[in-house]
């Protein structure tokens, strides 16, 4: 399985477990991009986990936020990643709600909450 969600304080949480690889962006991206829909209006966490930290689920991450611009909903990400955050700043799409990143996944989920409340 490459991901998990859940609803943490009113926040979706979805959890990416492992890189998708080249051939798995695009139906990752849309299996967020679902989870997203189903959820609004719910602010939305995406965390990438250790082994989620790669060029393929950051493409994905960013393919799913420029599908969900439209909703309005504020998407952030949480990654240990120093690298794959630079990777996210620089890929998001400008215009409409941008996308937030986050170092710690604690930090992220309260700053989510807080925005929408």
């Amino acid at each position: 399985m490459l991901l998990s969600h859940a609803l943490e304080h009113g926040v979706l949480v979805i959890t990416v477990r492992c890189d998708p690889g080249v051939g798995g962006r695009a139906p990752l991206a849309a299996e967020i991009s679902d989870l997203v829909h189903a959820h609004r209006p719910a602010p939305v966490v995406i965390v990438l986990g250790e082994a989620a930290a790669g060029a393929a689920a950051v493409s994905a991450v960013l393919q799913a936020h420029r599908m969900c611009r439209h909703l309005g909903l504020l998407v952030s990400v949480a990654t240990h990643s120093a690298p794959a955050r630079r990777l996210l700043e620089a890929g998001a799409a400008p215009g409409g709600p941008r996308l937030v990143v986050h170092a710690r996944v604690d930090t992220a989920i309260a700053t989510a909450f807080l925005a929408a409340a």
